[in-house]
């Protein structure tokens, strides 16, 4: 994980800036979500974005948070949940990326983050994505020296409809070096009944774009990958709990087959 500078903060976070669920020790898998919530810290006040738009999608990745529940629950997985909004800063970004903290998302003015100092950047690097990554890191780490079997799954979801373009995927599943697991996964997918899967649609992983799955994956040679889901079939907790379940059985499946020496 790189560095993140240390400054005298004249803020801080009212509350923990995200969410752990420990899980089954047993369980082979880690699941992220880097976009589970809205939240913006109180001093930050509402980044000169309407409420609309704090709702939207460029604010979280809407109904991830719960399906990933759901998903922990029938795995017995170790979970994490960014709770702080990713228009104050991105947790699948690099540092360096330049829509690390966005000025600008789909088009909205993302006004508080308009001529910040490096003072007021390296804050939000410290208290948000810092303290995130870095008890992921532990985790995963710790997992490894005790010699534990880890897949780490990156959970987001999309728009049904981007720039004027219905999307016509159901989900995407995603990956960039390694794709022993995404392949499995996706095959998996596709032979549900009804669903057309993306092969890394709607997006792709890159160096430039992401930072869990290549931090917590490829870095450390595990098997990984990044699920989408489309946001108009998680938006209810119907949604939520079919695809929640519906990924991880698949996802038990898919790893027995990559690693079938991995209890799950």
């Amino acid at each position: 994980m790189p560095e993140v500078p240390k400054v005298q903060s004249n803020w801080s976070l009212e509350a923990p800036c995200f969410g752990e669920v420990a899980g089954d020790p047993r369980s082979c898998f880690v699941i992220a979500c880097d976009h589970a919530g809205r939240r913006i810290p109180t001093e930050l006040g509402d980044l000169g974005v309407s409420e609309a738009d704090l709702s939207s999608h460029i604010a979280l990745d809407i109904g991830v948070a719960q399906t990933a529940r759901k998903m922990a629950e029938v795995l017995g997985a170790h979970l994490f949940l960014q709770e702080i909004s990713r228009l104050v800063i991105d947790c699948n970004r690099p540092l360096s990326a330049a829509d690390s903290i966005p000025k600008f998302s789909a088009g909205v003015p993302i006004l508080g983050n308009h001529s910040l100092s490096s003072a007021e950047i390296v804050r939000r690097q410290e208290q948000i994505f810092g303290p995130y990554h870095q008890r992921i890191s532990d985790v995963i780490d710790g997992r490894i020296r005790m010699r534990h079997r880890t897949v780490f799954v990156a959970m987001h979801s999309f728009t049904p409809v981007y720039a004027g373009f219905v999307r016509p995927w159901h989900a995407g599943v995603l990956y960039q070096r390694d794709s022993r697991l995404g392949s499995a996964l996706l095959r998996l997918l596709r032979d549900e009944p009804g669903l057309v899967v993306g092969d890394n649609e709607p997006y792709r992983v890159t160096d430039q774009t992401d930072y869990s799955v290549i931090q917590y994956g490829e870095r450390r040679g595990l098997h990984h990958v990044e699920v989408e889901v489309r946001q108009d079939l998680i938006a209810d907790s119907s949604g939520q709990c079919v695809w929640g379940e519906r990924l991880a059985r698949l996802l038990r499946v898919a790893v027995r087959e990559v690693s079938p020496e991995s209890p799950t």
